[in-house]
């Protein structure tokens, strides 16, 4: 097998395609599949992708690529002799509340409350949180990485009670200053249920109610897995204040 990981989406960007092996053991590094060649095509165009860096297993378009809405977009991947295919289409995008947040008990950091609501049977969407306090003062002369964060959030079709009962996640806390910005991808029914079985193997297990392991959905064609998506994104940006 090879593993597919790429979202296209509607920002005027250029858009990554990460190729690579499975691995047998839990953190092992992937290695990545080199020397491919990745088309993405719609009704109208095709464009070819690079690898950058050369043997990295990421393959990009160039930055004046953009997804389009009512546009039926197909990835072929050519490799060792074999062809693989996936088929997508992007949903339109919405607009969405920002995020609230509210100040821990025991200091005067602040915690994320509310991204979205978990469940949603009209429109599905993954969220993506950035933190950045690296310019608050008193954090100036930190590692810049140390005083960053980014955070996954989903809106799903499904309630499953090991979502409902999944064990504790670490809470990232962050002074007032922190710029927030916040992303809202949209999601297509068959991207959500790829989200939905990839969280019931990771981020769900270990609660009250495990759900029994089984290989995750793909829109791929046989000899590859993972997924290829077309999102339209939507965003907002905010100051934590007190």
């Amino acid at each position: 097998f090879i593993i597919v990981d790429g979202i296209i989406t509607d920002e005027l960007k250029a858009h990554e395609i990460k190729l690579s092996f499975p691995v047998d053991k839990l953190n092992k590094p992937s290695e990545p599949v080199t020397g491919a060649i990745v088309i993405i095509s719609n009704e109208d165009l095709v464009y070819q992708l690079n690898e950058h860096p050369i043997g990295s297993g990421t393959y990009i378009t160039d930055s004046i690529f953009i997804a389009l809405l009512n546009k039926h977009y197909t990835i072929q991947i050519f490799y060792n002799n074999n062809i693989y295919t996936a088929k997508t289409t992007m949903f339109p995008g919405n607009t969405f509340s920002p995020l609230r947040y509210s100040k821990n008990s025991s200091d005067d950091l602040y915690h994320i409350d509310w991204v979205a609501n978990a469940f949603n049977t009209e429109t599905y969407a993954k969220y993506e949180v950035l933190l950045d306090w690296s310019d608050v003062t008193g954090y100036q002369n930190l590692n810049p990485d140390s005083c960053k964060a980014k955070l996954y959030y989903y809106s799903l079709p499904t309630l499953d009670v090991s979502e409902v009962l999944a064990p504790g996640k670490q809470k990232i806390s962050f002074p007032v200053g922190t710029i927030i910005t916040e992303k809202r991808y949209s999601l297509s029914p068959e991207h959500a249920a790829f989200y939905r079985a990839l969280l019931l193997e990771a981020n769900w297990q270990g609660g009250l109610f495990d759900s029994e392991h089984s290989n995750l959905p793909t829109n791929l064609t046989a000899g590859a897995i993972g997924f290829f998506g077309a999102c339209s994104v939507t965003s907002l940006s905010l100051t934590v204040t007190e």
